[in-house]
C-alpha cells in the first residue's frame, strides 16, 4: 500500500456521485480521488480542482481495470439499470479484482439481507459477489432518499393531493448529501473486514405526516391519499413515468407500509457525526427550489 493511496468512486456524475466526489476529496485530497464516469467531457467543472476524471462503464468490462489502474479503496456505487444491475456489478467487481483493489465499497440498501422490497434481490446477490471476491467489503446499505418523496411535491401541488401506497407505514429517509457523506467517511476509513453499516435518517414520518408539513410550509390543505399498490403504479405511469421506475416506487411504497423502509439504529448519523436533515427542512428546501 503506498502512503497516498488512491479512491475512486464509479457513477460519479450520478445524483449521488457528484455529492460524494468532493465530500471525499475533502478527506483525502482531491489529489488522491478518481471520478469514474461514462463520459468525461460531460462532466467538465463538476468536481474539485485536482480531482482525476476517468472513463469507466459497467458495460465495457474490457476497460475497466485500465480504468482502475492505481486504485486501492473503491466505491461501486449501484447501477441504475434495473433488471441489468447484478451483471454490470459483477464486471466491476472482476475489474476491481485484476486492478489490485484492496476494498470496495458498496452502495445496498437498507436491511438489504431481509428486506421485502423487490428492489433488494440485486443487491443482494450483488453483496453475495462481493462477499466471495477475497476483497475487504464494506456495504452501505442506504435507506430511503428524501428526494424520493420531495421531487413529487411539484405534483402534489398541482393536483392538490399526495398520493401514495405507503398507508401508516413510517419512513426514516435522509437526503442523498446525508448518505454521500457517510460514504466518504466510510471509504477514508480504515474498515478492513466485511463492514454492513444499515443507514437511515434520524427521525420517521408517514407520508399523512409529510403530506402535513407540507400543508403547514404552503398554507395549502394538502391531503394524503393512500391508493392500493396497483392503482398508485398505474397513476404514476399515467404521470409519464417509465414502467420499471413506476413499478419499483409503488412496490417500495407498498413495502414502507409494511416497515421496509424504517430503521431507528441511528447508525447514519454516527458514522457522519451529526444529526441527519429533517424532512421537514427537506421540504423547505425542495419548495425554495421548485
Amino acid at each position: 500500500m503506498t502512503s497516498s493511496p488512491k479512491y475512486a468512486v464509479t457513477g460519479a456524475s450520478g445524483e449521488l456521485g457528484r455529492l460524494i466526489v468532493p465530500a471525499l476529496a475533502a478527506r483525502v485530497g482531491a489529489a488522491n480521488v478518481v471520478a469514474i464516469v461514462r463520459d468525461p467531457a460531460r462532466a467538465t467543472g463538476l468536481f474539485p480542482a485536482g480531482v482525476a476524471v476517468r472513463s469507466g462503464d459497467y458495460e465495457k468490462p474490457e476497460t475497466l481495470p485500465a480504468t482502475l489502474a492505481g486504485v486501492e479503496r473503491l466505491l461501486l456505487i449501484s447501477s441504475n439499470a434495473l433488471g441489468s444491475r447484478v451483471a454490470q456489478h459483477r464486471n466491476v467487481i472482476e475489474a476491481a479484482k485484476a486492478a489490485g483493489v484492496a476494498h470496495i465499497a458498496y452502495t445496498s440498501v437498507l436491511n438489504a439481507d431481509r428486506s421485502a422490497l423487490e428492489l433488494a434481490e440485486e443487491h443482494r446477490q450483488t453483496e453475495a459477489l462481493l462477499a466471495a471476491s477475497g476483497l475487504n467489503v464494506s456495504l452501505l446499505r442506504n435507506g430511503w432518499y428524501s428526494e424520493n418523496y420531495t421531487a413529487g411535491i411539484p405534483a402534489a401541488l398541482a393536483n392538490g393531493t399526495l398520493y401514495g401506497a405507503a398507508g401508516e407505514g413510517r419512513i426514516a429517509s435522509a437526503p442523498r448529501a446525508d448518505y454521500a457523506e457517510a460514504a466518504a467517511v466510510a471509504l477514508a476509513g480504515d474498515e478492513s473486514a466485511l463492514t454492513v453499516h444499515e443507514l437511515a435518517g434520524d427521525s420517521a414520518y408517514t407520508l399523512g405526516e409529510f403530506a402535513a408539513e407540507l400543508s403547514s410550509q404552503t398554507g395549502r390543505d394538502i391531503p394524503y391519499v393512500n391508493l392500493p399498490q396497483a392503482d398508485y403504479q398505474g397513476a404514476l405511469i399515467g404521470a409519464g413515468l417509465p414502467v420499471p421506475l413506476a413499478e419499483l416506487l409503488a412496490d417500495s411504497d407498498a413495502g414502507a407500509a409494511n416497515g421496509a423502509l424504517f430503521d431507528d439504529g441511528h447508525a447514519l448519523s454516527k458514522l457522519i457525526g451529526r444529526a441527519t436533515v429533517p424532512i421537514a427542512q427537506s421540504i423547505a428546501t425542495a419548495l425554495k427550489t421548485k
